[in-house]
């Protein structure tokens, strides 16, 4: 594939997962009428469907990364050059922002609204180290055993930890610069949107020289 098909894949993938979380959050808050596990079960379940749907029809493009942490293991793994790497991550981050966007426009919400939601802390940022760890973990593991399952793998994963981690698993910088545009149900105050990218960033590469090394069966016994 062209490196402009690639990159459209990952821009038009970011842009419906982002459409995808923010959209099913304010309808999720919509109708859920105040009780929070309601709208999480219902913000939840159509990310993780989008994330099986787009990655196995844009991963034969390039690749379903949709993640600049994504992104950055397979630049660790030296599958896929650094150059077009940091295309990837700016055609994630800009299809994440104009999802929200989106989203907005169909619920009829204010177009810019950064987000109010204070997620800080260090259970938060637990949260995030191991929801991204687990994620990257996932990708690696599957490439590994059955290439052919890693879409419902991912969205089976993401599904699972939007419940089992403190930060309800964002576990994306692109998807973590995006939500902060968004005082909805799924949003990020700009302020700990760094903290959680920082998070993030250092348990993909964690992630990648741990799996790495755990799947490595040529190296001598």
């Amino acid at each position: 594939m062209t490196l402009e098909r690639r990159l459209m894949a990952e821009w038009l993938g970011t842009f419906s997962l982002l459409a995808t979380v923010i959209g099913s959050g304010i309808m999720a808050e919509r109708l859920a009428d105040g009780n929070i596990a309601i709208a999480l079960l219902g913000n939840t379940i159509p990310t993780g469907a989008i994330l099986v749907v787009l990655i196995t029809i844009f991963g034969p493009i390039s690749g379903a990364h949709f993640n600049p942490a994504v992104t950055l293991s397979f630049v660790m793994r030296r599958e896929i050059t650094k150059g077009d790497a940091a295309l990837y991550v700016v055609a994630q981050v800009f299809g994440g922002i104009i999802g929200v966007l989106a989203a907005h426009v169909m619920f009829e919400h204010p177009l810019i609204d950064p987000s109010a939601t204070i997620r800080s802390g260090t259970g938060q940022w637990a949260g995030e180290f191991v929801a991204t760890f687990g994620l990257v973990g996932t990708i690696l593991a599957c490439i590994k055993a059955k290439p052919s399952a890693v879409p419902m793998a991912v969205g089976l994963y993401i599904t699972a930890a939007y419940w089992f981690t403190s930060s309800t698993s964002f576990a994306n910088p692109a998807v973590t610069i995006a939500r902060g545009f968004s005082d909805t149900f799924a949003g990020i105050a700009p302020v700990d949107v760094a903290a959680f990218i920082a998070v993030q960033l250092i348990a993909a590469v964690l992630a990648t020289l741990f799996f790495g090394w755990l799947l490595n069966s040529d190296e001598a016994a």
